[in-house]
């Protein structure tokens, strides 16, 4: 009979808001635009979450679905209050713990950003490389690459080819120029290492199927409309390889500084508990 009740208030309430016209009137109004049972929602609690200066018709969207989300969760704890027993509604501990959690996370935010070094030398970086290269070990190889998406019809498509694979600077701009005016798309990745992936994604293949199908430095594929895409993979380093160390520098410093947030965690932690101890705050009962 409750499963009936609850069908029947989600049939009444969910419906009641599709309206639009009623959506737009309630963000008129201050006053309360929903109720499910003795529980309100207010228009304050609806910009709250509907962000100033957005087109017209998001607005009204946006407010649809809040107002449906807050009417089934109100739904769900009327029937929830009913059908739990007094023990399994006794959620106390769980909210004490959570709330013991939430504010030793936050006082450890703002004890960590008060103290935290985010300056990371050169220097730094190169000690972490070299100290730890079996963190740097590729899943994936990695590639210096150019890739072209264009006609297979194009009457440039030779003379790109040509270009994208030559070493020379000039070439290449070139090339880039050419592109700009016959291709669809043109990337080049000379100074920088990427992950093959990338470039695999470019091709609308994986990576395996990219080295599989490279014929010398070379990876080609059309699809059904006739259009060519094309990879020149001069350099590559494979898995199992260590990665470059201009490669991981993002990555390295960011490991540097989550070293130093645990340390300033772990220090607080220690101090916090030494001076419990000495202050009598903390004591172990035998």
């Amino acid at each position: 009979m409750r499963r009936i009740v609850l069908i029947f208030i989600i049939g009444i309430v969910l419906p009641a808001f599709s309206s639009c016209r009623a959506i737009s009137s309630f963000l008129s109004k201050d006053e309360a635009v929903a109720e499910v049972g003795t529980a309100r929602l207010y228009r304050s609690d609806l910009n709250m979450v509907i962000p100033k200066g957005i087109p017209y018709d998001d607005s009204v969207r946006l407010a649809k679905g809040y107002i449906n989300t807050w009417a089934l969760d109100q739904v769900f704890l009327s029937i929830a209050e009913q059908q739990l027993s007094k023990s399994e509604k006794d959620v106390t501990k769980e909210l004490e713990d959570y709330r013991t959690s939430l504010l030793k996370y936050r006082y450890e935010q703002l004890y960590v950003n008060e103290r935290l070094d985010t300056a990371v030398s050169d220097d730094k970086v190169e000690e972490y490389y070299n100290m730890h290269q079996d963190k740097f070990v590729l899943r994936r190889p990695l590639v210096k690459a150019r890739f072209l998406k264009i006609s297979s019809e194009s009457p440039t498509l030779g003379q790109l080819k040509k270009k994208m694979s030559s070493e020379e600077v000039n070439d290449l701009f070139e090339a880039d120029s050419l592109a700009y005016s016959s291709a669809l798309k043109f990337e080049i990745w000379q100074n920088n290492w990427v992950d093959i992936a990338l470039v695999a994604s470019e091709l609308g293949m994986d990576y395996t199927s990219v080295l599989a199908s490279m014929r010398g430095h070379w990876v080609e594929r059309t699809d059904t409309t006739g259009i060519v895409s094309i990879a020149y993979i001069p350099e590559m380093i494979t898995e199992g390889h260590t990665a470059p160390m201009e490669h991981v520098i993002p990555s390295i410093k960011d490991m540097i500084i989550s070293a130093r947030k645990q340390q300033l965690v772990s220090t607080l932690e220690r101090d916090l508990l030494n001076e419990a101890r000495e202050n009598g705050q903390f004591v172990i009962l035998k």
